[in-house]
């Protein structure tokens, strides 16, 4: 659970910490207060997009940092060696630049922004206020079913033999041209073999040529340079090299190595550094004879390194590539060439193919219908339990459009369909649905979705837009019901959910030296009774207001405490 969210810099938050706690914690502020940048803040901890936007004015960076504690082990942890600590806690931090870019640390250890992401994911799952509108989105619905059923390993078989029917098909496609667009096509394909295959290419030839070239182009400056260096070890008629001089070292030394031992070794090293500086001597005498600075020769060099220059323009960026390019040249002449047994060959493996993709579509279609009960009725028990008894829920499955009946995504479409009132027919979500009705349908699907997975918290953006009297009791219930067994946050103007929180924070905005300052509070029960009280009737709060916060309060406890008997 998230456990301590540190905020500095960021919008109108110079500073703030916040001490979550087990259950149901909730925020509340008059609207601009800045309690979404709160909700923004815990996005950026676990790598959501950000931006140098949400740096505070004046400041020169922002930072968000977070502790988890009470963590299942995560496959996160192993993957990148990074694991809590003795106490249990994770510490997450993420800095944001002026320029942009951000630095992100997990117990210290710097990680990239994406590996904070896929660690956010297992961390913490942020539920925005208009996440209600997907429900809109038809192609959404099977993403939702699909991760319900947990049919993800079927789905990932099924388009490994999807993928190699799509490239039989682009094959076939490919070899199903007209007799002149062949001719046409087989003509070019000679040319450009021929043209390649007259070049002779030669793997690493353009590195050896250009080596070639820079020697010939400093044919002048070689010369020069090694004939210096044969002088100085060999010497010339009149003057004496370094072998020579090696040489009559060695004499000198002969009357006395003998003598004493360090004479004898003094002369064995002469005699090693004689026999080196010999062979690096005639090195070099053989490299002087050996050059030959031909200007014909460069002219030639220069000529090939052109006319591959030239190639590469059209066939590739290196010797190596342009023949890769000349053995695909060949295969698709022969294919052409031969695309009538080809052609066969792939309607062959076409039709083994289609059965495979229709054999793993058909199981994953058997899946989804099963899963597709399953939410049905898990949505409606949801449902009944945010005050719509009556709404109907199904879902629907129409087989694929095409010439196929298929696509990446298998051989379903896939799309909601309700009812709310009785008598009525199902119809699409997106047709019939209030908005007060998307949020409670989103709130139970989200809920239930998060039953199959080991998140821990689960935050809530004022995904209670459109509810209020009765509804946006059930809505407060269900969250206290989910808070028993995970952690919520929640961001509301309900004083039904405010009421049922376990830890209220207030959200205020104020002005200290011409700037604007927001800071969160945690509410004891007389302040959580005076928030109630305006959420309930604005600013002008009475006795008669505060006493019925406090009634609020005290029917909340009630219900929580029901609640923990039942577990």
């Amino acid at each position: 659970m998230l456990s301590l969210l540190h905020i500095e810099n960021i919008a109108v938050i110079f500073q703030a910490d916040i001490a979550f706690e087990p259950g149901f914690n909730v925020l509340t502020g008059e609207t601009g207060a800045g309690k979404s940048i709160v909700i923004d803040s815990i996005g950026a901890v676990i790598g959501a997009r950000t931006s140098r936007d949400l740096i505070r004015t004046g400041a020169k960076s922002a930072r968000v940092s977070a502790v988890f504690q009470q963590l299942p082990a995560l496959p996160w942890f192993d993957q990148q060696d990074i694991h809590p600590d003795e106490n249990g806690q994770l510490l997450v931090e993420r800095s944001i630049q002026p320029d942009g870019k951000t630095a992100c640390r997990v117990n210290g250890r710097p990680i990239l922004v994406s590996q904070l992401r896929e660690l956010g994911q297992q961390l913490l799952n942020i539920h925005g206020q208009h996440d209600g509108q997907q429900l809109l989105d038809e192609e959404q619905h099977l993403l939702y079913l699909d991760s319900f059923g947990r049919t993800e390993p079927l789905l990932t078989a099924y388009r490994e033999k999807y993928a190699k029917l799509t490239d039989i098909r682009r094959q076939m496609h490919a070899l199903q041209m007209d007799e002149a667009e062949k001719a046409r096509r087989m003509d070019t394909l000679r040319y450009q073999i021929q043209e390649l295959q007259r070049a002779k290419l030669r793997p690493g030839e353009e590195e050896e040529l250009t080596s070639r070239r820079n020697l010939l182009r400093n044919g002048e400056k070689f010369m020069s340079a090694v004939s210096e260096a044969d002088f100085c070890l060999s010497g010339d008629d009149s003057t004496s090299g370094a072998l020579a001089l090696l040489r009559q070292a060695q004499s000198a030394l002969e009357p006395i190595r003998r003598l004493d031992d360090s004479f004898e070794e003094l002369y064995q090293r002469l005699e090693a550094v004689y026999s080196e500086v010999y062979d690096l001597a005639y090195t070099v005498q053989d490299k002087r004879d050996a050059f030959d600075f031909s200007p014909q020769e460069l002219d030639e060099v220069e000529g090939r390194l052109d006319q591959l220059y030239r190639l590469k323009k059209k066939y590739g960026d290196s010797v190596e590539e342009m023949l890769d390019y000349l053995e695909r040249c060949r295969k698709e002449l022969d294919e052409i060439q031969f695309s009538s047994d080809t052609i066969a060959r792939l309607e062959r493996d076409l039709s083994k193919a289609m059965e495979e993709v229709r054999r793993r579509g058909e199981a994953l279609s058997r899946a989804r219908r099963e899963a597709a009960k399953a939410l049905e009725e898990r949505i409606q028990t949801e449902l009944a339990q945010l005050d719509m008894p009556k709404v109907r829920f199904q879902v629907e499955f129409r087989p694929k459009a095409g010439e196929y009946a298929m696509d990446e995504t298998g051989l379903d479409e896939v799309q909601f369909l309700m009812s709310a009132n009785v008598g009525e027919d199902l119809k699409p979500i997106q047709k019939i649905a209030s908005g007060g009705e998307l949020a409670r349908i989103m709130l139970a699907l989200k809920n239930v979705l998060a039953e199959n997975d080991h998140v821990g918290s689960l935050v809530f953006d004022e995904v209670d837009t459109g509810v209020s009297g009765r509804a946006a009791q059930k809505v407060a219930e269900k969250l206290a019901g989910v808070a028993r067994t995970k952690q919520v946050l929640c961001v509301t103007h309900l004083p039904q959910l405010a009421a049922m929180a376990d830890v209220h924070f207030s959200v205020e905005k104020g002005e200290r030296k011409g700037r604007t300052f927001t800071e969160v509070e945690r509410l004891s029960r007389e302040r959580r009774m005076e928030e109630l009280a305006r959420l309930t009737s604005g600013e002008r709060i009475t006795g008669a207001t505060l006493e019925a916060a406090g009634e609020l309060l005290d029917s909340a406890e009630r219900f929580k405490r029901a609640l923990t008997q039942q577990k």
